[in-house]
C-alpha cells in the first residue's frame, strides 16, 4: 500500500515538473519571439534612416553625370548650333585668347557684340581645337589664315565637335582694321556668306581690308604681338599660298 502510494507521488512529482518545465519553455519561446521581433523592427528601422541619408547624393551624382554627358556627348550642326552658342554667350563671358606660335604669341580682344563668333571661338578654345593646326595660307600683305590642318587628328576633332557654318554678323559697326581678326566663309556653295567656324583670318593689310566689310564678321581685334602677324605674313609660301615651313599654332584662354 505504502509502495503503491510511494509510487503515485513520485508520479505526481514527475507530472507536475514536466508541466513546468513545458510552462517554462512557452515563456522562454515567447520572449525569444519578442526579442527577434524588437530586432527585426530596429533592422528595418536602421535600413530606412540610410536610404533617407543616401538619396539626395544619389540624385546629385545622376545629375553630375547628366551634364558630362550633354557635354561630351554634343554634336554640333546647323540647327543646334544658334541656341547651344546663344547659351554658351552667356554661360562663358571670356574674351580674350592667346595665340601661341614658334614666332612669339598673338594675344585678342573678341568683340562682346558679335556672341555667336566669339562663343563659337571661346568653346572651340576650351576644346583645343585649335591645337595642332597652323597658319596654313598666307597673301603677303593682306591677311593669314588659321585654323585648318591636314593632320588625322584635327580631321577627327572636327568629326567629333560637329558640322555646322555661323551666320554672318556684320552689322555691328566692325570695320576690317589692320589687326582684326574675323572669319572666312565656307568653301561651299553660299551665296549668304556662312562662315567656317573652325578657320580664321587676320588682317595684316595697313590701314585695313575694308573692301571685306559686309561679307566677313568681324569679331575681334589683336591687342599684343602684332609684329608676330607681321613675321608670319612675310614667310615663304608655295603656290597656294602656304608657308613652306608649317607654322603650327596652340591657343589657350586669357584670364
Amino acid at each position: 500500500m505504502w509502495a503503491f502510494s510511494g509510487a503515485k507521488l513520485i508520479s505526481f512529482n514527475f507530472v507536475s515538473s514536466l508541466k513546468k518545465t513545458v510552462n517554462s519553455m512557452k515563456s522562454l519561446k515567447i520572449v525569444l519571439g519578442l526579442f527577434l521581433l524588437i530586432l527585426i523592427a530596429c533592422k528595418e528601422k536602421s535600413q530606412k534612416k540610410t536610404t533617407t541619408v543616401n538619396v539626395p547624393q544619389n540624385k546629385q551624382l545622376k545629375k553630375e553625370s547628366t551634364a558630362t554627358e550633354e557635354e561630351n556627348g554634343l554634336y554640333l550642326n546647323d540647327k543646334n548650333a544658334i541656341p547651344f552658342f546663344h547659351e554658351y554667350a552667356q554661360k562663358n563671358k571670356e574674351n580674350k585668347v592667346r595665340i601661341i606660335t614658334m614666332y612669339g604669341n598673338i594675344d585678342l580682344l573678341l568683340y562682346d557684340d558679335t556672341p555667336y563668333h566669339r562663343a563659337n571661338f571661346i568653346y572651340l578654345t576650351k576644346k583645343k581645337y585649335f591645337d595642332g593646326t597652323m597658319f596654313h595660307r598666307v597673301v603677303p600683305n593682306f591677311i593669314i589664315q588659321g585654323g585648318n590642318s591636314d593632320s588625322r587628328k584635327s580631321m577627327l576633332k572636327r568629326q567629333e565637335i560637329g558640322r555646322y557654318l555661323l551666320p554672318p554678323d556684320t552689322k555691328k559697326g566692325h570695320k576690317h582694321h589692320r589687326g582684326v581678326i574675323s572669319m572666312p566663309s565656307s568653301e561651299i556653295d553660299n551665296p549668304h556668306k556662312l562662315a567656317s567656324p573652325y578657320e580664321f583670318f587676320i588682317v595684316q593689310q595697313t590701314p585695313g581690308a575694308y573692301h571685306l566689310d559686309g561679307n566677313y564678321t568681324a569679331f575681334g581685334e589683336v591687342i599684343s604681338g602684332m609684329e608676330v602677324v607681321d613675321k608670319i605674313n612675310r614667310l615663304e609660301i608655295d603656290n597656294r599660298e602656304m608657308p613652306i615651313n608649317n607654322t603650327y599654332i596652340k591657343t589657350e584662354i586669357i584670364k
